[in-house]
């Protein structure tokens, strides 16, 4: 059976453009469309629907105010908001997916753009993504005991440093797990989200505002310090590289993107494998695909390193970390309210 999708958008000529594009995949179906949130909550008080593809920017009510009142009045949605890609919607996409947003698509300049092959193909796959993946990727909880008892981690006062990667659901994730690590964690963090540019700024200063950490978008040549989340900006690669005073900095690079992404988490695992680190703690979050575990299980190969995965439960996409359990890589699978702790427990605290 075809899962049901609402278009919601101002325009009546993008949301005949969202639909035509939803309705030419054999999955899906958009019959329904609403003009603004105001309509949308008249009609999804009434009906459910699998998605919703949520416009932020709309008269009478828009995209936030409807689902600041569909949490208030508990009526669950799984919405993808589509934003156009400037400094204002980034904080408000942001904002978003602390109210449930499962996940968001920058909306092109124009309707040419909007009706091209690239948006079409995002939009189908976010879909494809959000509302298959838990059907089709969920690995078997015998699996997950399997990955649960490799090695022990290495013992206290060793040199170490953080990498986390997550994708798609990985915004709204993170508040789940950074404002909950303690101010002064014994190791820095180096964190790649797949976000466009512009996005992972708004993402940072909002983290840092919810958390005792420190939360910053990565700058080029910056020192890395620890009890500090460093996120790598939209559009760049980050590495890390060593200093000749047994230091680490951060390098940003403009290569192109890595199968569609920038920055690729594996672009930051690699660059760990000169590091002088004592031991890298990985951390794989929710996301589609699987950007991480090759970078991983070449670090493997060359330093100590500690693999937390989040659980297929909690996951809104249970792809990345599906993709490192497979690969015998994973030291502990945990729920997304126990990765703050994990990570804790593996690093320590300063």
């Amino acid at each position: 059976m075809k899962k049901n999708i609402l278009v919601i958008d101002d325009s009546a000529l993008v949301r005949r453009v969202l639909c035509d594009i939803i309705n030419s995949d054999n999955n899906f179906q958009a019959i329904d469309s609403c003009r603004d949130g105001l309509e949308a909550y008249e009609v999804l008080k009434q009906k459910r629907y699998d998605a919703v593809i949520l416009d932020v920017n709309m008269p009478r009510m828009d995209g936030l105010q409807l689902l600041e009142k569909l949490k208030k009045d508990g009526i669950k949605v799984t919405a993808v908001v589509v934003s156009t890609n400037t400094t204002e919607n980034a904080e408000t996409t942001i904002r978003a997916m602390e109210l449930g947003a499962v996940d968001f698509l920058t909306k092109p300049g124009n309707i040419i753009e909007t009706k091209g092959g690239e948006f079409r193909r995002k939009l189908l796959s976010v879909l494809n993504a959000v509302l298959y993946s838990k059907n089709y990727v969920r690995a078997p909880r015998s699996e997950a005991k399997e990955t649960e008892s490799r090695p022990v981690r290495a013992g206290a006062g060793k040199n170490k440093l953080v990498a986390l990667a997550c994708s798609t659901g990985g915004p709204k994730a993170l508040q789940s797990v950074i404002p909950l690590l303690p101010k002064k964690l014994d190791a820095p963090m180096v964190l790649v989200q797949h976000m466009p540019v512009g996005f992972t700024k708004s993402l940072a200063n909002r983290l840092n505002e919810l958390s005792e950490i420190a939360v910053s978008e990565a700058e080029d040549q910056e020192v890395l310090k620890k009890g500090h989340v460093y996120i790598a900006p939209g559009g760049k690669h980050l590495e890390v590289a060593s200093n000749s005073d047994g230091t680490h900095r951060i390098v940003l690079n403009d290569s192109p993107a890595i199968g569609g992404l920038k920055p690729c988490a594996n672009i930051m695992y690699d660059s760990l494998m000169e590091s002088k680190y004592d031991e890298i703690v990985c951390v794989v979050l929710t996301g589609m695909g699987a950007d991480g575990t090759s970078g991983i299980l070449s670090l493997s190969r060359r330093k100590r390193i500690h693999v937390i995965a989040q659980n297929a439960e909690t996951c809104v996409v249970y792809g990345m970390p599906k993709a490192i359990a497979e690969a015998g890589l994973v030291n502990e699978v945990v729920p997304l309210n126990e990765v703050a702790k994990t990570i804790t427990k593996n690093v320590g605290v300063m």
